[in-house]
C-alpha cells in the first residue's frame, strides 16, 4: 500500500483532525480550530488540504494505511494470534485516545458524507475485512469465513462503542475475552472447519 508523504505541518494537521472526527464526526472539524491547533492561519490548513472532504478523505486514508501496517501480513497468524491482534488493536485505541475506532463514527454518518470520504470509509472496511478473512482461514478450511471476519470485527467495534458510550472499559474486555474464548473452544472449531 502507498503511503501518501506529508510536510511536519500537514502531519499536525492531520493529527488534529482526526482527533475531532474520533471524538465527534466529520462535521466536527473545522479548519479553524484545526489552525488555533495547529497554530497557523486558517489559509494555511486549506493549502495542504484546500477543502473539508480533502482532509476528511486524507484522514482515512492515512488512518487505514496505520491500521494495516500494524497488523501486518494476515497470512504470518494463526487464527487465535490473528484474534488476539484484532483485540490488542482496538484495546489500544480504547485505552489510549478513549474514542472509538474513527472509521467505525464516519461509517454511522457514511450516508452523510462527501463521497470521497465516504468512498475511502468503504475502502477501509474492504480492506479490514479482507485481512481479517485470511488472517482468521490460515490454511483456508473455515467455513464461512466471511461472516466470522464480519462477526469479529463487529463484536470489537460494537464492544469499543458500548465501552465509550458508558465510560467503562470492562465492557470491551468482557466481550474481547469471550470472543477470544470462544474461539479457542473446539466445539467453536469443529463449527467451523469443512468436514
Amino acid at each position: 500500500m502507498t503511503s501518501t508523504t506529508y510536510a511536519p505541518k500537514a502531519i499536525e494537521i492531520l493529527d488534529v483532525a482526526e482527533m475531532h472526527m474520533r471524538r465527534g464526526g466529520f462535521d466536527a472539524i473545522s479548519f479553524r480550530d484545526i489552525a488555533t491547533q495547529v497554530g497557523i492561519k486558517s489559509a494555511s490548513v486549506h493549502y495542504h488540504f484546500p477543502q473539508k472532504a480533502d482532509l476528511g478523505e486524507a484522514v482515512v486514508n492515512r488512518y487505514r494505511d496505520k491500521i494495516l501496517n500494524y497488523l501486518g501480513e494476515p497470512t504470518s497468524y494463526t487464527m487465535v494470534e490473528a484474534i488476539e491482534k484484532l483485540i490488542t488493536l482496538y484495546e489500544t485505541a480504547l485505552t489510549g485516545s478513549d474514542s472509538v475506532c474513527l472509521c467505525c463514527v464516519l461509517g454511522s454518518e457514511a450516508d452523510t458524507l462527501p463521497d470521497k470520504v465516504a468512498h475511502e470509509v468503504n475502502v477501509y472496511f474492504t480492506d479490514l475485512s479482507a485481512w481479517a478473512r485470511t488472517a482468521l482461514n490460515p490454511k483456508g478450511m473455515t467455513k464461512d469465513i466471511d461472516a466470522l471476519a464480519t462477526f469479529t470485527i463487529s463484536v470489537l467495534q460494537g464492544a469499543m462503542t458500548m465501552s465509550v458510550a458508558m465510560n467503562d472499559n470492562t465492557q470491551f474486555t468482557a466481550a474481547a475475552n469471550l470472543l477470544k474464548g470462544q474461539i479457542q473452544t473446539e466445539e467453536f472449531r469443529q463449527s467451523l472447519f469443512k468436514g
